[in-house]
């Protein structure tokens, strides 16, 4: 007999195009089309729709993929799915799909405001700017995207770009190329910030620090530069000392302290973080985690969790303060996972992969001690108890 086949959890779906790039929909998206239907409905002899009572903050994802410009029958488009909390499922279906014929949507940054969503499209290889779909003629009021008539001059036929970031209050746009620009705009201006052709020999991750001030922005396998955003001038090169292969960088904080962390590959199979320090630049630490490559990385908003992906499929959570692995899913997916995303509330982590699967797992905050507490209460009463006992049987020896 064959083996039985095991279903799918909930949690994950397959939506039948690779997956490059995933996101969480901002909250102030949800709030403004949820705003909109009850204005709509208030005149209105039922109550809001079931379809308008989904749209909670946190809980609508975005993803990108498709299989490119040859015919292999795979669309290329950008898609909205819904996760319920409560049974942690994903939507079965995209609650939204749209099309993007032969452009295949590969980065991909949303706003943080909610003004729309920017995707670097591998061909052609210029980025393409989104506005949500704000019909509101419509008698039932779904979150849905269309293709803006925004034309983002200063990035149309520029080369693929590998990585793109918002700052944490979306008035600056960075762009990093697979020629090894780095480019860095305000925004909505586009007024170019900075413009350095020849940043790295080619662009492979690029993250804001909390106040906006620094971008760190990471070449293949190395180095890593920070640069200040005011002045446009690096401020440190953080090299590959020990032939590290780098892969990703993410600021983040500690206690209050501003880190940067460094995903990368030693020794051909020890996927590590290193941590540094951004005032002096030196490394804190280097932590061994898996043994495989990290190909996917990302830090909650609250900067408790590291999440790390690998071409497995494999998925690890890490709790930052100890830097032990809190959480290990082996093959939450069949393929490469490609990219990760923790959830605005950092409750749960979003990961997509190309075998066209698409996850969502809750973590749970482990509660250390609880356990090893009782056991020691236990202990000590049994030897309480064991001391009177011999007490008692001493007393009585001596009786007789």
């Amino acid at each position: 007999m064959g083996k039985r086949h095991v279903p799918d959890p909930p949690n994950l779906k397959k939506y039948g195009v690779p997956l490059y790039s995933v996101a969480w929909v901002p909250q102030t998206v949800l709030k403004s089309r949820q705003n909109v239907a009850d204005d709509d409905s208030s005149d209105a002899d039922h109550k809001s729709l079931p379809e308008t009572e989904a749209l909670d903050a946190g809980k609508y994802l975005v993803f990108a993929g498709g299989g490119g410009e040859g015919r292999s029958g795979i669309p290329n488009s950008v898609l909205l799915a819904h996760f319920d909390v409560a049974s942690d499922s994903l939507s079965d279906q995209p609650v939204y799909k749209l099309g993007t014929a032969s452009e295949l949507p590969y980065r991909m940054a949303l706003h943080p405001n909610g003004d729309g969503i920017i995707c670097a499209m591998e061909m052609p290889k210029s980025c393409r700017w989104f506005d949500w779909d704000q019909n509101e003629s419509a008698e039932v009021h779904k979150l849905g995207l269309k293709l803006s008539e925004k034309v983002l001059t200063q990035l149309d036929n520029v080369g693929l770009q590998l990585a793109l970031a918002f700052n944490n209050d979306g008035t600056t746009l960075a762009a990093g190329g697979e020629d090894g620009s780095l480019k860095v705009f305000k925004w909505p201006s586009m007024e170019n910030i900075i413009n350095e052709s020849n940043a790295h020999s080619t662009a492979k991750d690029l993250h804001f620090s909390s106040d906006g001030k620094l971008i760190a922005s990471l070449g293949g396998g190395g180095p890593c530069r920070v640069w200040d955003i005011s002045s446009a001038m690096v401020l440190a090169t953080l090299t590959n000392e020990n032939r590290e292969i780098f892969s990703s960088c993410k600021f983040s904080e500690i206690n209050g302290n501003r880190v940067l962390y460094i995903a990368a590959m030693i020794d051909k199979d020890k996927g590590s973080i290193l941590t540094w320090n951004t005032q002096t630049w030196e490394r804190i630490s280097t932590k061994y985690i898996l043994r495989d490559a990290i190909c996917a990385f990302n830090v909650s908003a609250d900067g408790k969790f590291l999440a790390c992906g690998t071409p497995s499929g494999d998925i690890v959570i890490v709790n930052s303060t100890k830097m032990q692995v809190q959480t290990m899913i082996k093959k939450a997916h069949l393929g490469i996972i490609t990219a990760l995303a923790f959830s605005p509330d950092s409750r749960a982590l979003a990961s997509v992969s190309l075998d066209s699967s698409a996850k969502v797992t809750v973590i749970e905050e482990k509660k250390n001690g609880g356990l090893s507490l009782w056991i020691a209460i236990f202990i000590i009463l049994i030897a309480v108890a064991a001391y009177f006992l011999k007490i008692e049987g001493i007393e009585k020896l001596f009786q007789y």
